[in-house]
C-alpha cells in the first residue's frame, strides 16, 4: 500500500489515507487514544504524499471501530465507532481536508434486525459528520466477509431515507397549508382535503422494501420478512436492468485498450 501511495503521488493522483484501527487490537481501548493514533497515522501518510508531490490531492480517511473483547473479533455498528466517526469528521475539517469514513457497517451474519440497527448506527454519524466519501454504503454483512444482495437493497432503503431526512425543509404558503385548515375546520380530517388530494402521491417518502400493511393483509400476502422482500427487489432490478448506451466504436476501442494493458501488465 505504501508503494502504491508513492506511485499515485508521483503522478498527482488523489490518495485516500485511511488508518485501519480496531480499538483493543491495533489501538488502545479508549476512544481519545485511538483518535490521537489515527491522526498521527493519517497525517504521516498525507505528509509523505506532500513531500513527494506538493499540492497533490489527499483525503483524510477513517476506519475506526472496536474489538469484541470476549472473542477478539471485530465489531461494527457500535456506539464507539459512531463516536469515532463524529470526532474524526471534526478533525478532518480542522485540517481542511475532505473526509472518508462510515458506511452501512454491521457484524450481523444475516439480514436481520441487528444488521438494520447496526447499519443505521453507522449511517447516522456518517451523515452528521459531514463525510465526503463513503466506500461501504451498501451490501456489507458479517464484518465485511460477505457481500449480500438483500443487504444491499435494505441499505439502499436506509440511504434513501437518510437522503430524505437531510433535505432542506421548505416553509412557504403552500407547505403551511392554512387553506387546508380553513377547509377542514373544527373536528374534521384531512384525508379528502384539496391540499391532500393535490399532493398525496408524492407528499411522503415511499418505501423501497419496507412493509406498511396491517398484520392480516401482510399474512395473506405471504408473511414475507424484510430479507424476502429485498430478495424480490434485487432480482426484479437485475431482470429489468438495461446497459447504458455506448457508441460501438468507442466500446471496441476501450475493450482493446483493456486487453492490451492486461497483456502488458501480465508480462
Amino acid at each position: 500500500m505504501l508503494a502504491a501511495l508513492v506511485e499515485y503521488a508521483k503522478r498527482g493522483q488523489a490518495t485516500i489515507v485511511t488508518p485501519f484501527l480496531l480499538m483493543g487490537a491495533m489501538s488502545p481501548v479508549s476512544v481519545p487514544a485511538s483518535l490521537a493514533q489515527q491522526v498521527g497515522e493519517a497525517l504521516a501518510g498525507i505528509a509523505l504524499v506532500q513531500t513527494i508531490r506538493p499540492g497533490c490531492p489527499v483525503v483524510f480517511g477513517s476506519f475506526l471501530s472496536n474489538t469484541d473483547m470476549q472473542s477478539g473479533s471485530p465489531s461494527f455498528g457500535t456506539p464507539e465507532s459512531a463516536v469515532g466517526l463524529l470526532c474524526t469528521g471534526q478533525i478532518a475539517r480542522h485540517y481542511k481536508l475532505p473526509f472518508r469514513g462510515g458506511g452501512a457497517l454491521t457484524s450481523s451474519q444475516v439480514v436481520d434486525a441487528q444488521a438494520g440497527y447496526e447499519s443505521m448506527m453507522s449511517l447516522w454519524p456518517t451523515f452528521l459528520a459531514g463525510t465526503n466519501f463513503v466506500m461501504h454504503s451498501a451490501g456489507w454483512l458479517e464484518s465485511a466477509l460477505v457481500s449480500c444482495y438483500e443487504k444491499f437493497v435494505t441499505d439502499v432503503e436506509l440511504l434513501r431515507m437518510m437522503y430524505h431526512v437531510f433535505q432542506p425543509l421548505e416553509i412557504n404558503e403552500e407547505t403551511l397549508a392554512f387553506s387546508a385548515h380553513q377547509e377542514v375546520g373544527q373536528g374534521g380530517h384531512f384525508l379528502g382535503a384539496v391540499h391532500t388530494l393535490e399532493r398525496f402521491r408524492e407528499c411522503f417518502y415511499r418505501p423501497l422494501v419496507s412493509s406498511t400493511e396491517n398484520y392480516e393483509r401482510w399474512n395473506r400476502n405471504g408473511g414475507r420478512d424484510t430479507a424476502a422482500r429485498a430478495n424480490e427487489v434485487w432480482k426484479k432490478t437485475l431482470e429489468e436492468y438495461e446497459e447504458p448506451p455506448m457508441d460501438a466504436d468507442l466500446k471496441a476501442e476501450l475493450k482493446a485498450y483493456v486487453d492490451r494493458r492486461r497483456t502488458e501488465l501480465g508480462d
